[in-house]
């Protein structure tokens, strides 16, 4: 192997917490080592926060090590409580079962499962037939309830009141780094550094109940610079599916961040070698813009390929250049009856999820935060009909200067 993935990761920015950071590195370094991630089967989507922990995988791979992409179709039933101030909603087995197929399906794209050289897998395989009593006997007796609470995932529960039904997830997952290293040859979990409390956990169970040496490894979050969870928009999360996130969208997403993250993201989210990476990140002023674009442009390529890259790009290089529409923007069609009676602005923000209310889109249009076709409209009232189309027979609804919605008759 050649240069160590370790370095690689620390370098581009992954690594957070390491269990035996010196044993880590020279394992990675002198042999193939078998990973594994888990991916609970919360939404039939990954998302842009997902997508960190999908980078790492690659690099892994890259290296020559092998993933496992573990889906979290057992502990989907339970439900991590890490960083939720409220219990998970329950999901059916068969919801858990369509989004673990979805999972499969998305990672596929970035992992090469041939020939063994990475491993699906899904914890419902050996978790829903588990016999309790044997459990307890087998894993239970290994976890101190004093220690375990003073994870801090457990920790922030405490206060609204934890379930003993969340309070297994812990055992669950360490089960699973105890199946996998069995099964798999598995002795090295990733994962974000929320999960640093579950793969302790695990590595600790290994180590005991084989003795043998067991690693865990967690990444940063994507957080912006107040601290909340990146991959957020006002209409909900940024998907990976191009049907929830539109591939311009996403590049949108990308294209305005803030300042302070574009050197991070580089790093962490595409294959930009290092170098360019510091280039990019110390331009200043508006040419940082010109690095928004390298990363919004790189990172849409990686999720959905050169071409819709492109045509993202295209299409807000197109918008920047003075309002000209374009095929890629996100578009809502009405009937062309609608447009003969007339449709208010109103009704057409919250259509596009441009405002989360009527009274939100209100207050944007009275405060001369809203256009269409680059004329500022302050009278929440006005309907817009045909006569309004521009050249290119559309209306363009823009909010600021960031968020834009094509409009057309059918």
């Amino acid at each position: 192997m050649s240069e160590n993935v370790y370095d690689v990761l620390l370098e581009r920015g992954f690594i957070e917490q390491a269990t035996h950071e010196a044993e880590i590195k020279e394992l990675l370094g002198k042999e193939k080592v078998t990973f594994y991630i888990g991916f609970d089967a919360t939404a039939d989507s990954l998302t842009a926060g997902h997508f960190l922990t999908v980078m790492a995988m690659m690099h892994m791979q890259r290296a020559g090590h092998r993933p496992i992409a573990l889906l979290g179709g057992g502990t989907t039933m339970i439900g991590d409580p890490t960083g939720k101030s409220d219990m998970r909603s329950m999901m059916t087995r068969e919801t858990i079962d369509h989004n673990a197929q979805c999972f499969q399906e998305q990672l596929s794209k970035f992992i090469d499962f041939n020939n063994d050289n990475a491993i699906i897998a899904n914890n419902a395989d050996w978790l829903l037939n588990l016999n309790y009593v044997e459990f307890l006997r087998e894993i239970g007796v290994h976890f101190s309830v004093n220690k375990m609470l003073t994870a801090e995932c457990y920790k922030q529960r405490m206060e609204k009141g934890l379930t003993f039904f969340e309070f297994n997830y812990m055992l669950m997952q360490s089960y699973d780094f105890w199946v996998l290293y069995k099964k798999y040859g598995c002795n090295l979990q990733l994962g974000g550094n929320d999960q640093w409390s579950n793969i302790l956990g695990g590595v600790d169970l290994i180590r005991r109940k084989e003795q043998a040496p067991a690693f865990g490894l967690t990444f940063k979050l994507l957080t912006t610079s107040e601290g909340l969870k990146m991959g957020k928009t006002m209409k909900g999360a940024v998907w990976l599916n191009p049907e929830k996130t539109s591939p311009y969208e996403f590049y949108q997403y990308w294209r305005n961040i803030e300042d302070v993250k574009v050197e991070e993201c580089l790093g962490l989210l595409t294959f930009l070698p290092m170098d360019e990476v510091r280039r990019l990140g110390a331009l200043e002023g508006a040419e940082i813009n010109h690095a928004k674009e390298v990363l919004a442009y790189e990172i849409t390529k990686i999720v959905h390929g050169e071409e819709e890259a492109k045509k993202a790009q295209e299409a807000a290089k197109s918008l920047f250049a003075g309002g000209v529409t374009s095929e890629h923007m996100p578009t809502t069609t009405y009937p062309a009856t609608a447009f003969e009676e007339g449709i208010d602005l109103i009704t057409m923000m919250i259509d596009a999820k441009l405002a989360t209310s009527r009274s939100d889109a209100r207050r944007n249009i009275e405060q001369g935060g809203v256009s269409v076709n680059d004329v500022k409209v302050t009278d929440f009232a006005r309907k817009f009909t045909s006569n309004d189309f521009n050249s290119d027979g559309a209306l363009l609804v823009k909010k600021g200067k960031k968020a834009y919605h094509l409009f057309r008759a059918e």
